[in-house]
């Protein structure tokens, strides 16, 4: 494992600046997930980190060591790509190890850590097998085993899960879970646009936003406690209503949010809103209901279980206590 530190890391392509200037501590055995829209500089700071791409200024240790200049063989890291990146006329067996084979480990400790890899990840029944017969969910568990086999320093998972189907992407991101803790010390950083990936993998998430650091905190943190609107509204799903105008400057602010779950149906007269349902997503354990407030959006109400409500239908809404944020014009929070 090892503690990687960035002090004003920047990174621009000509007169392009993609990574402006990222001050980050990532530490020791951490589960460090960076998560943003397209196009924030997620990967391109992951690729700084691996050595793939150079930084342009600023300084980047490993364990204090400035690492620079070091070529990614010398970082003691270990990448899984978005593509899988399997040599495919090898076996799964010669895939994971032939990173160790470039590197002339010995033939005995080689086998012993595909094997132990494989068990772990449960596809020693695969190791015979080429990739064009595997499935995909396969052959992203062999590309992690391959990484698993060299013993990193660090772990880094470039939206490793983006070509599986839904079902698939839930069963992959439970064994890098598991992966992590079973591993213990292992430092891992992930990267991903889908915040359900980083809210249930992270140790805590860098959120990114045209090149630069949004928030860096908890899970927890980061969905109770949004330090601007773009935060609020990139973390949690459905992501969280805003209301502007006369509806925000009633409670002293620019923007006020609150979370779908934080809105309760009341008795007419005892609420916040009233408004009528135009759209309801029936999802099986939530009820999801759209309902027009005369606001620039509806807003949307999480029911849990069966209510079904008819469209139409007039709704007296309250937020509940405490559970309301206030942002300024800047969009910071007011406390």
């Amino acid at each position: 494992m090892a503690k990687i530190e960035l002090k004003n890391v920047t990174k621009s392509y000509g007169a392009v600046n993609v990574i402006k200037g990222i001050d980050l501590e990532i530490r020791k055995g951490e589960f460090m997930v960076f998560v943003g829209p397209s196009g924030c500089g997620k990967s391109t700071l992951l690729r700084l980190i691996a050595g793939l791409e150079e930084i342009s200024t600023g300084d980047m240790t490993f364990d204090g060591q400035r690492v620079n200049n070091l070529v990614p063989s010398d970082r003691g890291i270990a990448m899984v790509f978005q593509s899988y990146a399997l040599y495919p006329h090898m076996k799964v067996y010669d895939n994971m190890a032939f990173g160790m084979k470039l590197a002339k480990t010995d033939k005995a400790e080689t086998d012993r850590r595909v094997r132990a890899a494989a068990k772990m990840l449960q596809i020693e029944h695969l190791l015979d097998r080429l990739p064009k017969q595997l499935s995909g969910g396969q052959r992203q568990r062999v590309a992690i085993g391959r990484a698993i086999v060299r013993d990193p320093r660090v772990f880094l998972f470039d939206e490793p899960l983006s070509n599986l189907d839904a079902a698939l992407r839930v069963a992959t991101r439970l064994e890098i879970a598991k992966l992590h803790h079973d591993m213990g010390s292992a430092t891992m950083i992930y990267v991903t646009h889908d915040q359900v990936e980083a809210m249930t993998l992270a140790d805590r998430i860098a959120v990114l936003r045209d090149g630069r650091l949004e928030q860096v905190g908890t899970p927890e943190e980061l969905y109770e406690r949004p330090n601007s609107v773009f935060v609020a509204g990139f973390i949690g799903s459905p992501k969280m209503n805003f209301l502007t105008g006369a509806h925000a400057e009633r409670h002293d602010c620019a923007t006020l949010g609150i979370r779908p779950e934080h809105i309760d149906i009341v008795p007419e007269g005892t609420g916040m809103w009233t408004g009528q349902v135009i759209h309801a997503e029936d999802l099986g354990s939530d009820n999801f209901l759209f309902v027009d407030i005369g606001a620039a959006e509806p807003l949307v109400v999480r029911q849990p279980g069966k209510q079904a409500v008819t469209l139409g239908t007039h709704l007296t809404l309250a937020p509940r206590p405490g559970h309301m944020h206030r942002f300024d014009a800047n969009d910071a929070p007011i406390r």
